[in-house]
């Protein structure tokens, strides 16, 4: 068997070096910190933890291929503002934020980082975060993880 030990990290950065220089001997990480030394052959990416492929790394399969059917985990970033900001603001910013992932070079950089680029509106993003909370809250409760 396998023994397996979470070490907890305050960030990807210092877990990655870890795992480059052998004190972990895996670790689940977002491409943004990991792309660069899976390009360079130094890391080998084993699955994907999402629903599909990732378009970065089309050849690496995702777990739910590897043998656990139904996995699906991703990371993912968001905007937030302060309940009750006029809907008239939050409109002006959702449409500078969607223009600015559109923008083709910033598009460029951010799908080389691995990133897949939403930018959904504001009520799907809620229900997305609602659908997210569904899931992983009785899982963050079971596991009893808190906020430090």
């Amino acid at each position: 068997g396998i023994d397996m030990v979470h070490v907890p990290y305050k960030g990807g950065g210092q877990a990655v070096i870890d795992l480059l220089g052998g004190q972990i001997q895996m670790m689940f990480s977002g491409f943004s910190s990991t792309l660069q030394h899976i390009k360079a052959g130094k890391l080998r990416p084993l699955a994907v933890t999402g629903a599909r492929r990732s378009p970065v790394l089309p050849d690496i399969p995702n777990i739910a291929e590897s043998g656990f059917p139904g996995f699906a985990a991703t990371a993912w970033h968001g905007v937030f503002v302060p309940a009750g900001t006029p809907r008239a603001v939050v409109d002006k910013l959702h449409g500078a934020i969607v223009r600015a992932l559109t923008d083709p070079d910033a598009k460029e950089k951010l799908t080389a980082l691995g990133f897949e680029i939403v930018g959904s509106s504001p009520a799907e993003f809620s229900a997305f975060i609602s659908a997210e909370l569904k899931q992983w809250g009785p899982v963050v409760k079971a596991s009893g993880a808190t906020a430090d």
